[in-house]
């Protein structure tokens, strides 16, 4: 920091106190997912003051042309009865078989922060994957990792099985395989890294392997939850080819990288990540996860700090000036995924609000903790030092916070016309989830969890 002040500054040099009060809000702002939770409290409000206005708001088409006024009605389509007839194939364009199934895209407030804001999210995310399989991340040493990957898996089929038995309970074999409700099965798979991390270290403190054990969970939580959504929930019919586009982006990228040696991220978002993302879209893959390819192609360091690392800001290859860059811009699309995704009426309480609840207060932190005790039995495998069963107990109810993955997969699952009452009935379980830590909480206080580094 240079000693030269072009403006007048208090005499020892520090901040002054208006700016030290600024800059620690901003922190808790942008550290803490207020925007998201901001967001996600607006929305509810909204849609429960004036649902019609929400649905305008959310769906009204932002691209001019004469076409355009079939994005201000785009939100009827929804509540439309699923017995509807589906339009002659020469209507809609699709009778070709060279381009994807919706030839035209309403370009909506939903489209834009859904589809291409949020690849954002999703590309910050997969760098925290990539990076962790790096030397010194937490899944590069497979030994160390096991149990927390088998206790991974488990958190994903406990939900699963949760959700698919109880919906085959309520609404018999038959009719339950058959049921809207059963695309809903990923929903209560997800784990939201953020806000899982924030909990743990106000019930375990700083320094506590719990968190670590927990990190390296959600990482692996957060992989599969990338291939479930690109392999469970496409936009439409596969397309195959279009992924040319992709696999175009992964090679300009690498060769941006190996041959022309540029180290400015936008060289990667602009060229390989457009391309990427087009190739995605094209062939009908959920969108968001487009810039997902490009991420190992970036200019990055050997080494893992550790997702959340504190020594990672001083680093400054390009994956790491990439997430520094964004992370801030990306908190703030967090607050639009809120409000766009979040409003749902209180009446939307349903069956698929109890199945996405049970799968992840019921069905995660089960999987978790009889995956991880079978791997202990059967393998001889070992909670990380200074941590036992009791706090393994805790994590599992930590991890069943799903909330931003868990609206994502709701959207993803329910996006066609006739599918909003299913889609806030499971969207409102995504909401509850954050009962989770409540409940995390109390039973840390019942087994007596103890804070490590307490200040």
């Amino acid at each position: 920091m240079s000693d030269h002040h072009v403006s007048p500054s208090p005499p020892t040099g520090q901040e002054s106190k208006p700016r030290r009060v600024a800059r620690r809000a901003a922190r808790l702002l942008f550290e803490n997912s207020l925007f998201l939770i901001a967001g996600a409290i607006a929305a509810l409000v909204w849609a429960n003051v004036d649902s019609e206005s929400y649905e305008h708001f959310i769906h009204i088409s932002l691209h001019w042309g004469d076409d355009a006024h079939e994005g201000n009605d785009a939100h009827e389509s929804s509540t439309q009865p699923e017995d509807t007839p589906e339009p002659a194939p020469e209507e809609t364009g699709s009778a070709n078989p060279t381009k994807p199934a919706e030839s035209h895209h309403d370009i909506t407030l939903h489209f834009i922060v859904n589809d291409v804001l949020m690849a954002l999210f999703f590309a910050i995310a997969a760098k925290e994957v990539w990076e962790s399989m790096l030397p010194g991340g937490s899944l590069s040493n497979l030994r160390k990792a096991s149990m927390p990957l088998i206790a991974t898996v488990g958190g994903v089929l406990g939900p699963v099985a949760v959700y698919i038995g109880w919906l085959l309970l309520a609404q018999g074999w038959d009719s339950g395989w058959e049921s809207p409700l059963m695309r809903g099965w990923a929903v209560p798979t997800a784990t939201d890294i953020a806000f899982c991390y924030l909990i743990a270290r106000m019930i375990f403190g700083a320094g506590h392997p719990a968190i670590a054990f927990l990190l390296l969970l959600a990482i692996a939580d957060d992989a599969i939850g990338l291939i479930i959504i690109a392999a469970a929930y496409p936009k439409g019919p596969v397309e195959p080819l279009w992924l040319l586009f992709s696999c175009g982006g992964i090679a300009l990228g690498l060769l941006f990288h190996r041959v022309f040696k540029l180290v400015d991220w936008r060289w990667y978002l602009l060229g390989p990540g457009a391309l990427s993302w087009m190739g995605f879209y094209l062939a009908n893959l959920h969108p968001a996860l487009g810039l997902v390819p490009i991420i190992p192609t970036m200019p990055h360091a050997h080494t893992d700090l550790g997702i959340f690392a504190r020594e990672e800001l001083k680093r400054h290859d390009t994956l790491n000036a990439f997430e520094h860059s964004l992370k801030n811009f990306v908190e703030l699309i967090l607050g639009l995924f809120g409000l766009v995704n979040a409003g749902v009426v209180l009446s939307a309480f349903g069956l698929g609000t109890w199945l996405v609840v049970g799968g992840l207060l019921v069905g995660k932190p089960l999987g978790i903790g009889l995956f991880a005790w079978i791997s202990a039995k059967a393998l001889g495998l070992r909670l990380p030092d200074n941590m036992n069963f009791r706090e393994l107990i805790v994590v599992g109810f930590v991890a069943a916070i799903g909330f931003t993955v868990a609206l994502f997969v709701a959207e993803a699952a329910f996006h066609g016309a006739g599918e909003s009452t299913h889609r806030d009935s499971v969207k409102m379980g995504a909401l509850l989830s954050f009962g989770a830590a409540i409940v995390a909480f109390v039973l840390a206080k019942i087994l007596r969890v103890q804070k490590a580094n307490q200040s």
